[in-house]
């Protein structure tokens, strides 16, 4: 450029000289040089990505054309450098531009951290130094853990950069160098080779018995076959892209070369990037629950300040003073334990799901399970095993046969239809030569009960292995084979017998409209017999019939010449469903939760695991990934919760899915284990990976983790979280009647102008009870053994509902009543308050106390149901509050700091007969409530709590 422009400037002073024989060749050759320099800059800043739809229809000249690249040298590294200023590195770069701390001071805007922030603040100026401290590590260790989820959350996106590979194989000025991946442009040569992950988007160019594992993008279980002609008519569908190959999937046979037409973030995973950075975990519906929570304590607090401010005015007493009183007892209403006893809860239960092999990131979302009322699983992987396996057999001679057994150990038999007998080796000839085609013309190896090759394959081999022919394979010398490939649709062997002189023979496997056409005969019991159009036309339908069950169907056949072949018959395979699956489909079913499966396979293959697993029903209704691309997200929603099976979806669609059942008003769960569930995983209210099959993307996105893959174990995990809310609201009910009760009676004594009741020391000794074990010990009340029986819990159900704010005022009631019955009854007839009387009220109260706290164990089941001894914590912590409660009566040290005296044994007991009347009461409304709601409620079983 610098020469170019001190050129232009001479020749303009030459032409003004006339002079323009000075002009050298080698400056115009450089001017030259220079002006192909500046156009061959402009045509590099014109290249862009190609979209993978567009890119399947060019051919390799247009191809080439469209990139300005030569297929036979590649690019050049001046065009490389312009390529990269214009698309940059091949990588994905997350955005940190928040700092750490700023989002640790986030963690701080939860109204009830808040409210409790302000109640330590108060503490702090009224002295209550031991109070402001208690608040204080309380709101550290609810932020920090918050903070620490969050933060590991956002380890999805970083995960997607292990998707590119280190290095790969790049043609450049004509070479083949091996490089790093992240140098790759928009129009590179990249060879490919088996074993080799793809580094970019590749449009193939050449292609030589190509198969790619796409699974973690597809969701297809089988490897895709690959071909480098242009594609006419294509249905924009991916995974129907077969002259494409994408970034992060991996070469599982043959070779190829193509042209890069995406990087980085032009990807087709760099869109599942950018959707994930887009994307925003929902709140779980308990932390909303805290966050009314939060707000209804604060209305209530600035109630009390406001009420007792105003009587306070209307007596005429100082309006500071008044204030004070008000601040302190607002603060001392509101429950700085319920952050403890919310987490201790949760970790609990995250702990309890440990041991059901099930590991939770965040905490919130053990409970949301609880709330969770439709589970959208992927097919692949979650719902089946990801193992291959022949399950039926057709002989061309009309024998059929079932096949028992999943995986790849062999375990398992063969047997004749309707007869039931086993099939061992060639006790059916016609089975027998059947399964040894299938064994011979086979590339596959199992070893420790893995297939070592393509699942079909590994299927044909573990079927004979169940036949114990396992090792027919090694009866044959194998001579030639012709592989398979998308155009011919089959592959043939050409082997000899190794202990008998016999002609070398044929063994064909296939797509069965391409194998017939290479067979003349039958196999008819061992000998070959002509083939007839009828007999054509019989087998086409039971291939169809064996399709219509989602089966993938394979023809095989032998003989001595290719246009010579028996016939022998079909064999279909299946990816099975897991064991256990069916039943936990059909408890969560019955317990008001819904599955649906949402996969990339074909609709028969989708409805054929959903006809087996129980998911299907006479209504079912299916929709494509394309018709709900097609709706509008309001249309969507209003439909989303008919349909069972979703097919042919994209992570573009499984999103749209989700959010169009939250719009409903659903808490949707979704499984998956692949890349392409990842954005899907992370949009859910409760995303759920694979341990085993799944990605490393899939497990950072998701909230939960299920160590052995096993569907059936979400039950478990629904279970808990059905128990943990109502935990929670146990715990809530007990200590928000308690504040009630002692901030009514302090409140009462001021308005009143009576002695207090309990002294400051008796007020500090009932907080430690309300937020001490035996508060906090209702929050590890065991699950519900009915828990899972019960429909999911409405997110609308908030912790402080009308039923729960009736019972709190009951039970506080009946504690201010009976406590200011006891201080009525003692205290002396000159209105003063002596040692005898705080010490019976103070006892009183705390004897209320505890059996409040018994009554809290269930809002709707008795004690005996729910077992007096089952909650050990609860009684080793209610026995030892009594202790401590009879040292401060009784112990002469402790009688000076809370100004107490002894009581007789008559008084303990008219104390403890009067303070069960709340348990009891308890009791009997319980019962009330379950005989006025029989015939009601269908849905609300006896044991609902």
């Amino acid at each position: 450029m610098g020469r170019l422009l001190k050129f232009l400037q001479k020749l303009a002073f030459l032409g003004q000289d006339h002079r323009y024989k000075a002009l050298e060749r080698d400056e115009v050759e450089t001017l030259i040089d220079d002006q192909c320099e500046l156009k061959a800059i402009e045509r590099e800043k014109t290249v862009t990505a190609l979209p993978p739809r567009e890119a399947c229809k060019c051919s390799k000249e247009d191809l080439a054309r469209a990139f300005h690249v030569d297929l036979d040298s590649g690019l050049s590294e001046m065009a490389v450098a312009q390529r990269r200023l214009v698309h940059g590195w091949n990588e994905f770069v997350t955005d940190n531009a928040e700092p750490v701390w700023k989002k640790y001071l986030d963690q701080f805007k939860n109204p009830l951290i808040l409210l409790l922030l302000g109640s330590a603040m108060v503490s702090v100026l009224t002295k209550e130094y031991e109070d402001a401290i208690s608040i204080a590590l309380a709101v550290l260790i609810v932020v920090t853990v918050g903070f620490i989820q969050e933060y590991r959350s956002e380890k999805s996106l970083e995960e997607l950069t292990k998707l590119v590979p280190p290095e790969c194989n790049c043609l450049r000025n004509g070479k083949l160098q091996h490089m790093l991946a992240r140098d790759l442009v928009p129009g590179d040569i990249v060879s490919l080779s088996i074993g080799d992950r793809i580094p970019a988007d590749i449009r193939l160019t050449e292609v030589t018995d190509l198969l790619v594992d796409e699974s973690s993008f597809t969701g297809e279980v089988e490897p895709c076959s690959k071909t480098d002609s242009p594609l006419v008519g294509s249905s924009g569908d991916l995974s129907t892209l077969s002259n494409v190959v994408f970034m992060g999937t991996l070469v599982q046979c043959g070779k190829g070369q193509g042209v890069v037409i995406g990087t980085g973030e032009q990807s087709q995973f760099g869109e599942v990037f950018k959707m994930m950075q887009a994307e925003e975990t929902p709140k779980t519906p308990l932390q909303k629950s805290m966050d009314r929570l939060g707000k209804q304590l604060t209305i209530f607090s600035f109630g009390i300040i406001g009420l007792l401010m105003l009587v306070g005015w209307i007596q005429g007493k100082p309006l500071l003073s008044m204030f004070t009183i008000g601040v302190s007892l607002a603060v001392a209403a509101i429950p700085e334990g319920l952050p403890i006893v919310v987490m201790v809860t949760l970790v609990l239960g995250v702990l309890r799901m440990a041991k059901k092999r099930v590991i939770v990131k965040k905490l919130p979302i053990v409970e949301t399970l609880g709330c969770c009322n439709v589970i959208c699983s992927d097919k692949t992987g979650t719902l089946t095993a990801n193992e291959m396996t022949a399950t039926q057999l057709v002989t061309s001679d009309g024998f059929h046969a079932e096949v028992s057994g999943v995986g790849y150990s062999g375990e398992g038999t063969v047997y004749l239809l309707p007869s039931k007998e086993v099939i061992k080796g060639f006790s059916n000839v016609s089975v027998g030569k059947l399964v040894e085609a299938g064994c011979v013309a086979n590339n596959a190896v199992i070893r420790k009960n893995t297939v070592m090759g393509q699942p079909t394959e590994g299927a044909l081999i573990v079927l004979a292995m169940k036949m114990n022919l396992g090792g027919i394979k090694d009866s044959y010398t194998r001579r030639k084979e012709i592989p398979f490939s998308s155009e011919q649709k089959w592959m043939a062997v050409r082997c000899s017998p190794k202990n008998e002189e016999q002609e070398d023979v044929y063994f064909m496997k296939g797509a069965f409209e391409e194998v017939i056409h290479h067979c003349s005969m039958y196999n008819n019991g061992g000998i070959p017999l002509p083939l007839t159009p009828q007999q054509k036309s019989y087998w086409q339908q039971e291939e169809k019939k064996m399709g219509s069950l989602g089966l993938r169907v394979l023809a095989l056949a032998s003989g001595p010449e290719l246009g010579r072949l028996t016939f022998l018959g079909l064999v279909g395979i299946i990816d099975p469903p897991r064991a256990g699956v069916k039943e936990a489909v059909r408890v969560l079913s019955e317990s008001g939760v819904s599955v649906k499966m949402v996969t990339g396979d074909a609709l028969e293959t989708a409805m054929a695991i959903g006809r087996t697993i129980g998911l299907c029903h006479e209504k079912l209704k299916a929709m494509s990934g394309e018709e709900v691309e097609g709706m509008e997200q309001d249309a969507l929603a209003a439909r989303v919760r008919q349909v069972s099976i979703f097919f042919r979806t994209s992570p573009k669609h499984k999103v749209k899915i989700i959010k169009a059942l939250q719009e409903s008003g659903a808490i949707v769960a979704m499984t998956g284990d692949g890349v392409n569930d990842s954005v899907a995983l992370k949009s859910a209210d409760i995303g759920i990976a694979m341990g085993q099959t799944g990605t490393d993307v899939s497990k950072e996105a998701a909230n939960m983790i299920l160590v052995d893959d096993d569907f059936s174990t979400i039950m478990s995990a629904v279970e808990e979280g059905k128990g943990i809310f109502y935990n929670i609201k146990n715990f809530v009910r007990f200590q928000l009647s308690t504040s009630i009760a002692a901030l009514s009676l302090i409140t009462l004594s001021t308005v009143c102008n009576l002695p207090s009741p309990l002294n400051a020391m008796q007020i500090l000794w009932v907080n430690i009870i309300m937020d001490g074990p035996p508060a906090q010990s209702l929050g590890v009340e065991p699950v519900d053994r009915d828990a899972l029986r019960r429909p999911p819990r409405s997110v609308r159900d908030t912790i402080l509902n009308r039923a729960l704010i009736l019972k709190v005022l009951m039970s506080a009631a009946v504690i201010i009543g009976g406590t200011l019955f006891i201080f009525w009854r003692e205290i002396p007839e000159n209105g003063t308050s002596t040692p005898r009387t705080t010490t019976m009220a103070f006892t009183c109260f705390v004897f209320f106390d505890l059996f409040n706290a018994l009554s809290c164990r269930s809002q709707t089941k008795l004690i005996f149901e729910i077992g007096f001894f089952r909650n050990r914590m609860f009684l080793y912590s209610v026995l030892g509050s009594l202790l401590g409660q009879l040292a401060v009566i009784y112990a002469p040290p402790l009688q000076r700091v809370f100004q107490t005296e002894n009581l007789r044994a008559l008084d303990l007991l008219l104390l403890a007969g009067l303070a069960s009347s709340v348990f009891f009461l308890s009791e009997l409304l319980k019962l009330c409530e379950r005989f006025c709601s029989r015939g009601k409620t269908p849905q609300t079983f006896p044991g609902a709590m």
